[in-house]
């Protein structure tokens, strides 16, 4: 395990600045995930702390050493690319033991290694088949596993999951959850998609156009965004952004330039509140997503209903939420705190 920090890192391809300004504390232990738009500079940024591109200016530390100018090797570090890579004309366990041979391992020692790594991605009846013969699932866990046999003191993780399927998805987040938990490692992991952000991070980094947007928990960053980007990227359905006009007075601080509310905490009524359209229905078993038109909003507003409500397309509906469940930013998209406490906070 290794601590890792970050201090003003800029990145330039040529004239074109990439990074601006990253500054990063990761714990020991910490699972970390970057996330944001495609282009964003997430990924160009784990590739400085691999040491796959050089860093324009800044300092980068693991275990407060400064590595700038260390070689990727030569780092501690070992990353799973979007793309497995594997050698296909070698088996499982020669592709997983492969860098452990180049670096001039025992044999005993390289069996070992692998055969603790099967064990813990459950691949021990695979050891012996090539590539072509698994599926993508399969192929991930062995890129992993070519990664954990180094015994890596951070391991990094590139969109491994992009080029599986929405199952597969599903089933591989789990598979990585559980060696988070066994192995207890650093581990920074790159994504575009913010479920995979929600489900796996301890502390999720929230990016865009080379900048770090905010920095927290899961929940920090869903109950209390740091600004509009942030409240419309994290979170599924996006949160909904609003004209401050649709909602009682009493209810919206000064400086309030657009409400947020999430599509959860906005409920039917039949009086008060504000009035739309319903256009869409989504029945997804134990919920029903409404997506209701309301005049002066850029997009339907998403409500979230239990999974026996029934609305009819084009029906006329009244949306209200509490005060406590609105989320102010001002004209610069930047949050603006209020007194009324949050009563979901632990």
């Amino acid at each position: 395990m290794a601590t890792l920090t970050l201090t003003q890192i800029t990145k330039r391809f040529g004239d074109h600045p990439v990074l601006h300004g990253i500054d990063l504390d990761i714990a020991e232990g910490e699972f970390v995930v970057f996330v944001g738009p495609s282009g964003c500079g997430k990924s160009t940024l784990l590739r400085l702390i691999c040491g796959l591109d050089e860093i324009s200016t800044g300092t980068l530390q693991i275990d407060g050493e400064v590595v700038n100018d260390v070689p990727p090797a030569k780092r501690g570090i070992a990353m799973v690319f979007q793309s497995y890579a594997l050698y296909p004309h070698m088996s499982v366990a020669d592709n997983m033991g492969y860098a452990l041979r180049l670096a001039g391992a025992s044999r005993a020692d390289i069996t070992a290694r692998v055969t603790q790594a099967a064990e813990v991605l459950r691949l021990t009846p695979l050891l012996d088949r090539k590539p072509r013969q698994l599926s993508g699932g399969q192929r991930q866990r062995v890129a992993i596993g070519r990664a954990i046999v180094r015994e890596p003191r951070i391991f990094l993780f590139d969109e491994p999951l992009s080029n599986l399927d929405a199952a597969l998805r599903v089933d591989m987040r789990g598979e990585i959850a559980r060696l988070k938990a066994r192995l207890g490692t650093t581990m920074i992991y790159v994504t575009h998609d913010q479920t995979e952000a929600m489900t796996l991070a301890d502390k999720i980094v929230v990016m865009n156009a080379g900048r770090v947007e905010q920095v927290g928990s899961p929940l920090d960053l869903y109950r209390r965004p740091a600004n509009r980007f942030v409240a419309g990227f994290i979170g599924s359905p996006r949160m909904n952004i609003l004209q401050p006009t649709l909602f009682e007075a009493t209810a919206v601080p000064a400086g309030a330039a657009l409400i947020g509310v999430r599509a959860e905490d906005l409920s039917l009524v039949d009086a008060g509140g504000f009035v739309g359209t319903v256009a869409l229905v989504e029945h997804l078993g134990s919920d029903v997503f409404a997506h209701v038109e309301v005049a002066g909003a850029e997009l339907p507003v998403i409500v979230r209903l239990p999974g026996d409500a029934h609305l009819a397309r084009g029906a006329t509906v009244r949306l209200a939420a509490a005060p406590a469940d609105l989320h102010a930013f001002n004209e610069a998209g930047a949050r603006i705190d209020t007194t009324q406490p949050d009563r979901r906070a632990a």
